[in-house]
């Protein structure tokens, strides 16, 4: 049995949520300096264990369940490939201009880039894209090996991880998703999948349910 380990910032919502609640989204991204979808991934997994209620236009408060109260061995029973969704994939070469296209089209905060052999070479977000257009870059003429986050600089995960450990890695690296790999025997890593916080949003549901 293993009760949910919370980390520094989860904690001192239930704590402003015990001694202040009800409190807005808004007034806790104030309370941290951060904008309120920064915080969307903690309060959604504070809410589904049920440690945090929601009222609209109220705000968040304190339901009265302890976290060490919180058991959550269904949850580690669910491995990485119990929700797995499609990656979206783009190659070293494809241009800025095909990137922002592919990823809108994906509807993906994240797209996973591939050398010639298919193997993953990087990362690439919408917030770089925006940076790369601010910027005046010239999206149709620059490939996306440019801007990219490289290896092995990329958090990845296995389809045999825990969904717990992989849900930790999203919030301790604060990325949208993860490459969900296989590595082959001569150290090639092949993309099968993507795991992002709406696959989690989807395993407290099954739970839910």
């Amino acid at each position: 049995m293993r009760t949910i380990e919370l980390n520094q910032r989860q904690q001192s919502i239930l704590e402003y949520a015990r001694k202040e609640g009800p409190i807005t989204g808004d007034e806790l991204a104030s309370r941290f300096h951060v904008s309120r979808a920064a915080l969307r991934a903690d309060l959604a997994i504070l809410t589904m264990a049920g440690l945090l209620s929601a009222r609209p236009r109220v705000g968040y408060f304190f339901t009265g369940h302890e976290p060490k109260k919180m058991i959550t061995q269904a949850l580690t029973r669910f491995k990485v490939s119990d929700a797995i969704s499609l990656p979206a994939i783009v190659k070293e070469t494809d241009s800025l201009y095909e990137a922002v296209v592919a990823i809108f089209t994906a509807d993906a905060g994240t797209l996973f880039v591939v050398d010639a052999e298919g193997s993953l070479s990087g990362v690439l977000s919408r917030k770089d894209l925006l940076k790369a257009a601010i910027g005046g870059d010239s999206l149709h003429h620059l490939p996306v090996s440019i801007i990219m986050t490289r290896m092995p600089n990329v958090v990845i995960t296995t389809m045999d991880e825990s969904a717990l450990k992989a849900a930790e890695k999203l919030l301790s690296h604060e990325v949208d998703s993860l490459p969900v790999v296989e590595i082959d025997s001569q150290g090639k890593i092949k993309i099968i999948g993507r795991f992002s916080k709406t696959n989690i949003a989807r395993i407290f549901s099954s739970l839910a349910e």
